[in-house]
């Protein structure tokens, strides 16, 4: 049997999949409208080859559904990068005509070619977390544009214009002590009235969906929360949008994913690091607000490392920025100690002396990076240095070869 690989182009309207074999031949190619049969069809049509791996381009946006229902119909399926299927089709040397057929080939030729496809799992807790931390930044989004609009039709009412920040009762007191002349004095002093039972309905949603939030992150038994400054929401984002931490080889590839990591810019005998401006923007936010939160607090963890790094000569972007990537740090720890405490717990088994669960190579929570939620006495920066025998720091002995 020939190992086959199916590249799919997922659209809102419909899907093309193309079969390519070990060699990069095509083998075929089937358009399916996007329906409920989708996932159905495409199975019908892919039993000729028995060992097939299927690649969709953006399983996490566009073909997400397909790939969820590939992956529940028990198949093995790859995430493809838009950008890297992009590279092949303008790489290829033969025809590169920007159509379905080739885009699907191109996902296919991707996924034999590259060693970083992230296999697609079922949706789990992450899911659930990433659609309510959405919602909650939607929600936050919608009451900062019903509060400008606010404050710029008090500033209309007050002489002399309003404090940058405002809120529900400053606004309630204002509309009712103005006094409002004339036909279009009226009519600002009624839109004031819609804005601001707009910004309490918003106020409202955003509580509850606070709350929601704040039991979906309970129930996910994360340790993050455990850090200083990280809470429902901010914890929220960096496990929705982080999914499965293991795809990340290490701290540095995670940095690197949310944008914390320096972009190297460097030419010859310079070397130059400069701010990234790559990365998930919204897990680089949620870090954001966490360094600010430890900065504000003088007795955190944070705001001693902050405090060392403007003494070292750093200015306060400079030493903000450096907080972000131990931050970073510190929860790749918290989320990759989850990550093997839920492997253990599904395979309570494996070989004797195992405490893969229990010590997580050094990552487990009780190697506390920037403190707890409430920090005791004598908070440390530095993580626990875990015990190793003295074998294991050794070099290895090599054998002495005998001259004759």
């Amino acid at each position: 049997m020939t190992a086959v690989m199916i590249g799919i182009d997922p659209h809102k309207g419909s899907h093309t999949a193309v079969a390519i074999n070990a060699g990069e031949a095509p083998l075929g190619r089937m358009r399916v409208s996007a329906c409920p049969d989708q996932a159905g069809q495409l199975l019908a049509w892919a039993q000729a080859w028995p060992e097939r791996t299927w690649a969709v381009e953006g399983a996490t946006g566009l073909g997400h559904l397909l790939a969820q229902q590939l992956v529940a119909a028990g198949e093995r399926v790859l995430d493809i990068q838009p950008k890297l299927a992009a590279r092949i089709r303008v790489l290829e040397a033969g025809n590169t005509s920007k159509n379905d057929p080739n885009d699907a080939r191109s996902v296919a030729v991707a996924a034999l070619r590259s060693r970083a496809c992230r296999e697609v799992t079922a949706d789990d807790h992450a899911a659930v977390l990433r659609m309510r931390s959405r919602r909650h930044q939607d929600l936050g989004q919608s009451r900062n544009r019903v509060a400008c609009r606010l404050h710029a039709v008090l500033c209309d009412l007050v002489p002399g214009g309003l404090p940058k920040e405002i809120t529900a009762a400053q606004a309630a007191r204002i509309i009712e002590q103005a006094a409002p002349v004339g036909a279009v004095g009226q009519a600002r002093h009624d839109l004031a009235a819609e804005l601001l039972a707009d910004l309490r309905r918003s106020d409202a949603q955003m509580a509850e969906s606070k709350k929601k939030l704040a039991a979906v992150v309970r129930a996910s038994g994360t340790s993050v929360t455990g850090l200083f400054g990280v809470g429902p929401v901010v914890a929220a984002i960096v496990i929705g949008d982080a999914s499965t931490v293991t795809r990340f080889p290490s701290r540095d590839h995670f940095a690197a994913w949310n944008g914390t990591a320096p972009v190297e810019v460097s030419s010859g005998g310079r070397k130059i690091y400069r701010l990234s401006r790559r990365g998930n923007r919204r897990v680089n936010y949620a870090i954001h607000i966490a360094a600010v939160t430890q900065i504000r607090y003088k007795h955190s963890p944070g705001r001693a490392y902050y405090d060392k790094k403007i003494a070292e000569g750093k200015t306060p972007k400079e030493a903000l920025r450096a907080l972000k990537r131990r931050i970073s740090d510190a929860i790749y720890a918290r989320l990759l100690a989850d990550a093997q405490t839920a492997a253990a717990s599904k395979d309570p088994g494996g070989q004797p002396g195992n405490d893969s669960g229990s010590s997580a190579v050094g990552f487990h929570p009780e190697h506390r990076l920037f403190g707890q939620a409430t920090p005791g006495p004598q908070p440390s920066l530095r993580p626990a240095i875990s015990a190793r025998p003295v074998a294991a720091l050794a070099p290895p002995r090599r054998k002495l070869r005998k001259v004759t």
